[in-house]
């Protein structure tokens, strides 16, 4: 069975982390895994003795802040048994019982890596311990996007239950593969759906935006559909402002790194706005 894999840290985000994932958990009827990645640069780094130190006093100085480092790793392992200790109690006061904790040493994206075949859904939080700016982005959260292959799901702010949902639609596999996912998914079941499409235009367009409409009522959902031109990522928060969308769903990272490089990515776009969490689909 395949987990819902919760990324956890001392940041103001774990909380809304964990509800995020007590609510993908209890919805598609899957266990838990709260993971927390003890990153080896944030606690420790490499000293500069250089200069006009004799031997004697360097060496001193080099055990001390061998010492040093020790009780700080102990300390973070310590803090992070705390962490997952408190995300586990709020888990379970949310009703789950298949609740696992995980911490590793390293990196996190090679720790998701190998718990890849484990996951269904990842949930991850905008912002990280060093990050308190609305517009910031968290240093692994694009990483992690690009490299998973399951959805990530994004929390932003407080998470609340999901009682619409605006789907970015641009007739692409992936967003195609979004709208099955939405109809057929007990994640978000009968929830009231908008589908956006901004600068669409022609047959084929109409054609994407009519079959998912079609397919969505199919399932149960209250369908709305809507066509806009503009700025792609104005237009897309603007429409969720207006209508008061609980989340945004959408494709990721659909051009190259070099054209991205030369004139932004609307992923990385969307995710630094965003008020709302986002579903992002790979």
């Amino acid at each position: 069975m395949t987990h819902v894999i919760a990324c956890i840290d001392g940041s103001r985000a774990a909380q809304a982390v964990c509800d995020g994932a007590a609510w993908a958990a209890e919805a598609l009827d899957a266990p838990v895994t709260l993971l927390h990645v003890l990153d080896p640069p944030r606690y420790s780094g490499e000293p500069n003795l250089s200069g006009s130190l004799g031997l004697g006093t360097r060496e001193n100085l080099l055990t001390e802040l061998v010492e040093l480092e020790g009780r700080i790793n102990r300390l973070a392992l310590e803090e992070g048994k705390l962490l997952l200790k408190a995300a586990r109690e709020r888990a379970l006061f949310h009703g789950l019982s298949n609740v696992e904790v995980r911490q590793r040493h390293g990196d996190l994206l090679e720790a998701l890596t190998d718990l890849e075949d484990q996951t269904r859904l990842l949930v991850i939080g905008k912002q990280g311990e060093a990050h308190t700016g609305s517009s910031q982005l968290g240093d692994n959260v694009e990483r992690v996007i690009r490299a998973m292959h399951q959805p990530v799901l994004v929390v932003v702010g407080e998470f609340a239950l999901p009682r619409s949902v605006m789907l970015a639609f641009d007739n692409s596999a992936t967003t195609r593969k979004g709208v099955d996912m939405i109809a057929t998914s007990p994640l978000l079941k009968k929830v009231s759906c908008h589908l956006v499409s901004v600068n669409g235009s022609g047959y084929q367009a109409r054609e994407g935006l009519a079959w998912a409409e079609q397919r969505l009522r199919e399932q149960g959902h209250d369908v709305v559909s809507a066509a806009l031109n503009g700025d792609v990522d104005t237009q897309l928060h603007g429409y969720q402002a207006d209508h008061d969308m609980d989340m945004i769903i959408m494709g990721a990272y659909g051009h190259s790194r070099v054209r991205e490089f030369l004139i932004g990515s609307t992923t990385d776009r969307m995710i630094r706005k965003a008020r709302v969490p986002l579903l992002i689909l790979r």
